[in-house]
């Protein structure tokens, strides 16, 4: 398996950040651009992924290791699986755009965790482009408040604060084969999508 997958797009950035937004956004130019494209996310909705979603919606209780294993479980699956595995999409020739990867759980679940540690069990292949849309951390906190949902383990002002410091240990560290674009996220969301797109087509 090479370690860096071309056409494989990856959204980052703190929750509230408008990761979600901007691979939607893409995924319609592609359309409209005739680009084969698969749109994606992490963690999934297939069975492990649905599990990691029921601990971050506080339904059931785990330690912050078992939560960084299954996020790394249901990742390995995304990628691999043999009859949806997004590998098999790239090497079909479609472009695969994934809001977050192993990134998040880095910067996520490498605060309460040893860092190294997440590393080791995140030893999957890297994208070809990152995009980091780039938001304070106040702004983040109004945007989740903003969406009236029950708030998640992770959106607490001093915890974003560490998750975006661990965004930057990561970007320090990317391999030079890795193209990463880091966007204001304050910026509208029409011209974080133009910029992204520039970059692309």
């Amino acid at each position: 398996m090479p370690s860096v997958l071309h056409n494989f797009v990856v959204f980052e950035g703190l929750d509230g950040a408008g990761t979600t937004t901007q691979m939607k956004l893409l995924a319609e130019a592609c359309d409209r651009s005739d680009i084969s494209c698969r749109a994606t996310f992490e963690p999934t909705d297939k069975p492990i992924g649905r599990l990691v979603r029921s601990v971050l919606q506080k339904q059931i209780v785990t330690t912050p290791l078992a939560l960084a294993m299954l996020y790394a479980a249901d990742r390995e699956d995304h990628l691999y699986n043999p009859i949806n595995g997004i590998v098999n999409d790239l090497e079909s020739g479609k472009m695969v755009i994934c809001d977050r990867y192993f990134y998040s759980s880095l910067a996520y679940q490498g605060v309460e965790c040893d860092y190294d540690k997440i590393a080791s069990i995140n030893d999957f292949p890297a994208p070809q482009y990152i995009f980091y849309i780039d938001t304070p951390v106040e702004e983040c906190l109004r945007r989740i408040t903003g969406r009236g949902l029950t708030e998640e383990l992770f959106e607490k002002k001093d915890f974003l604060e560490k998750v975006k410091h661990n965004y930057e240990r990561i970007f320090s560290t990317l391999s030079k084969e890795v193209i990463l674009v880091r966007i204001d996220g304050l910026l509208p969301k029409e011209e974080i999508a133009r910029q992204i797109q520039k970059v692309l087509f």
